[in-house]
């Protein structure tokens, strides 16, 4: 037992270790062929067009599913309080606050862990076990370069678009609700939402979706590459990239919104 112990703590750090250099490797890797593809010009726009609509079609409709939900949730529990205190008029002050400063980002960066990262590793897991990437390789072609990249920068396209499109779904519910159910007049939702939500809210909501994609992206891309032992690696590789992106998700969304705070505190537009 003491052994066994002793064996995990000294192996299960290194290994972590080796996963995190082979994710900074993978990391540059993307960057360098995503840039220099670009300036070559021989980035694969067919590829990348059709990544972005397989990835737009597991994720667009969820993501209007699950906005609607959370505006809701924001202006009938902020609602309630605010009717209790007699300050209706702040209804879009909560829309603005709850949706587009946390919500939105969360809604778009869960969705995309949850939805493209296994449709991505599961694609990359089966080559891999069909010892596809292998072929690749042989062939002379970087695996990187021609499957990762035009995931990296389909998923970098369509960020801000889920982004967007849960913010117009989100205030638009909070808006429906709060004119009537709180009886909350739609002139002061605006006002109130104008004063407190700027376009700094909106532009780090919008940069936490990018870089919540470039996690999932990679993430999703090293396990699927380094899938093993048939179906049952698919699925192992599939379940690692979502709980693994689903965490990373919040660690960096409570960096970027401390960095927020700290350079740009929330204050009357």
């Amino acid at each position: 037992m003491i052994a066994r112990l002793r064996t995990y703590l000294t192996e299960t750090p290194m290994r972590s270790l080796a996963t995190l250099g082979r994710s900074a490797q993978l990391a540059a890797e993307i960057l360098t062929y995503t840039v220099t593809d670009i300036a070559a010009f021989r980035l694969p726009v067919r590829e990348v067009a059709e990544q972005m609509w397989k990835l737009l079609k597991v994720t667009a409709l969820p993501a209007l599913l699950m906005a609607v939900p959370i505006g809701a949730e924001v202006s009938v529990q902020v609602g309630g309080i605010m009717n209790q205190v007699g300050a209706n008029s702040l209804a879009g002050a909560a829309s603005g606050l709850g949706v587009v400063g946390q919500g939105a980002p969360m809604a778009a960066g869960l969705l995309m862990s949850g939805a493209a990262a296994s449709a991505i590793a599961s694609d990359l897991g089966a080559r891999a076990i069909r010892e596809e990437i292998e072929a690749i390789r042989v062939m002379g072609i970087d695996p990187v370069q021609r499957l990762v990249v035009p995931r990296f920068i389909a998923m970098i396209a369509i960020a801000p678009m889920l982004c967007v499109s849960i913010i117009a779904a989100g205030v638009a519910a909070g808006l429906i609700i709060s004119a009537n159910v709180n009886n909350v007049v739609p002139g002061s939702f605006w006002q109130s939402f104008g004063s407190f939500a700027t376009t700094t809210d909106l532009a780090f909501s919008v940069l936490k979706s990018v870089l919540f994609a470039a996690i999932v992206v990679l993430i999703a891309s090293l396990r699927g590459l380094e899938a093993k032992g048939g179906p049952k690696g698919v699925a192992n590789a599939v379940n690692a990239s979502v709980v693994l992106s689903v965490f990373c998700i919040f660690m960096t969304n409570l960096g970027v919104s401390q960095l927020q705070m700290m350079f740009f505190p929330a204050r009357l537009a």
